[in-house]
């Protein structure tokens, strides 16, 4: 692992923290799961803990929404009530960024999801996200795309509006100030 991907023991403890005092707020994201299996986990998996840091840095505040009996590992998803202030005003991927020809956004969803060591939502995902509470009723948050919808150029997104969950298309190289992307991470 990079040097540079490692958390210092004062930023372990801190993040630990944080996910504990999220963890015990919101236990209907993760009911009949307990905090100390859940730590004993995070904090045997260094990489994967730079990654949960790295999605609270850009304001996703990560959760634990699952667990995943086959991989046994817990699932987490952003769970900020609007898509990250840290990742929006991009477009979807590195190959939508080049094809601008001004105006370019200084990042992708794909390229920061990969350097965070992250999984972008996936719409079924995101489907599920969303009975967990009312997510993106202001913003909305790029999704995994289909490689058919993307070798036409396109890209798809979602949010939440009129008590519902839409999910639309956009041109892959658009970006809004109010779109960003949320992403998951098992561990």
């Amino acid at each position: 692992m990079n040097k540079i991907n490692k958390l210092s023991q004062e930023q372990r403890q801190k993040l630990i923290k944080t996910l504990k005092a999220r963890f015990d707020k919101n236990m209907n994201r993760h009911k009949g799961l307990q905090w100390d299996k859940v730590q004993a986990r995070i904090e045997a998996s260094t990489g994967k803990l730079w990654s949960l840091n790295e999605m609270e840095k850009t304001g996703g505040e990560p959760d634990v929404i699952g667990y995943d009996k086959k991989a046994g590992g817990y699932i987490f998803y952003d769970c900020c009530e609007e898509t990250p202030k840290g990742r929006r005003n991009i477009c979807y991927d590195r190959k939508a960024l080049e094809s601008r020809k001004e105006f370019k956004p200084k990042n992708t969803a794909m390229d920061m999801a990969a350097v965070m060591g992250i999984e972008i939502l996936t719409e079924e995902q995101y489907r599920e996200l969303q009975k967990l509470g009312n997510f993106d009723t202001k913003t909305s948050s790029w999704l995994k795309t289909p490689p058919e919808i993307r070798k036409l150029g396109g890209a798809i997104f979602a949010d939440r509006r009129y008590d519902h969950v839409f999910v639309y298309h956009n041109g892959a190289s658009s970006y809004y100030g109010g779109r960003g992307f949320r992403g998951s991470i098992e561990i």
